[in-house]
């Protein structure tokens, strides 16, 4: 087996300032699978900017900005990100949770890939065919 070394030793990350992190379980419980585009970019902005609690208070219009995202997308996340239990939210504040103890991913909703439809819409386009 071989060891994990850094690729430019001369150039490993320090912490200076503040500190954020990712509980590794994101990944392996199914979490980042489970998120939409939008969620996880709203997700992992607010895990940059919250401070050592995971709070920050940035505003919607500052966040569509650095995010480029649409005032829409960013609701859509955001309540996406409360209903699955990730953040909390109240007057413009948010707080980024432990992760729960179950990742929600069979609750994912998401927009389908263009061209994509539903097997009971193709049936049903099928059915009208005949």
């Amino acid at each position: 087996m071989s060891k994990k070394r850094p690729i430019y030793p001369h150039r490993v990350r320090k912490i200076t300032g503040s500190f954020s992190w990712i509980d590794h379980r994101f990944i392996g419980d199914g979490f980042l699978r489970a998120l939409t585009r939008d969620e996880l970019l709203l997700y992992f902005f607010l895990v940059t900017v919250g401070d050592k609690n995971g709070v920050s208070f940035y505003g919607y219009d500052t966040i569509c900005e650095l995010l480029k995202m649409t005032l829409d997308d960013y609701i859509a996340a955001r309540d996406a990100l409360v209903a699955r239990d990730l953040v909390a939210f109240s007057d413009a504040i948010f707080q980024v949770l432990p992760l729960p103890k179950r990742c929600a991913y069979h609750a994912t909703v998401s927009k389908p890939l263009p061209g994509m439809h539903s097997l009971g819409a193709i049936f049903k386009h099928l059915g009208q065919e005949s």
